[in-house]
């Protein structure tokens, strides 16, 4: 008990010292800033800041600006979508693979081709599959599709993977609504977007 009113006037004690000697009256270790009055009110002079530089007007050291980012953001408010560019490299797939086939790389080669003559653009891979197994499995296929392409560009071609985003359709969109075998061929593809900042 004698030990705990000890902690207890202890600790007043000190709190009388700190307020007793409170602030100094003047202050130490002041450094002078650049525009700011030295002196008392009306002496000394006034030192002009340097320019504050521009934010609205950034500099990218290779003159590339760069896309925006989705922050998770859909697509389609970021960027107009166009199929014209790029609609004759579509690459097709055989039966139930996602494996890009050795005679379809030419189409993937002129993409990235097409994305490192064009810097201010982004790309969507669109997965695309027949109407054959269920709407899931489908739309996994779709991605793994996207995907392998993307794999091609980014690994194999250069592009960088900022650029270039996926989407999987299943078999939602088919490019011919036949059920023949010619149909479902078409239908097994990887098509791509450019995309453009808004």
């Amino acid at each position: 008990m004698k030990a705990i009113k000890f902690t207890y006037v202890l600790v007043f004690a000190l709190a009388l010292t700190m307020a007793a000697t409170g602030c100094r009256k003047s202050p130490v270790g002041l450094v002078d800033l650049k525009g700011q009055r030295t002196g008392k009110p009306g002496e000394g002079q006034l030192t002009p800041l340097p320019p504050v530089p521009s934010v609205t007007q950034p500099v990218y050291p290779d003159g590339v600006v760069p896309l925006p980012t989705t922050d998770g953001r859909p697509l389609e408010e970021i960027f107009d979508f166009d199929r014209a560019p790029l609609a004759a490299q579509t690459v097709y797939f055989e039966f139930d693979s996602s494996v890009v086939k050795g005679s379809e790389r030419p189409r993937v080669e002129a993409v990235a081709a097409y994305l490192q003559g064009t810097p201010g653009v982004a790309l969507l891979v669109e997965g695309h599959c027949d109407e054959r197994g269920t709407e899931e499995y489908n739309r996994a296929l779709g991605e793994r599709r996207a995907l392998a392409v993307r794999e091609m560009l980014v690994l194999q071609l250069g592009v960088n993977g900022d650029r270039v985003h996926t989407r999987s359709y299943g078999e939602d969109r088919p490019a011919d609504p036949r059920q023949t075998e010619a149909a479902y061929a078409k239908n097994r593809r990887g098509e791509f977007v450019v995309l453009r900042p808004k």
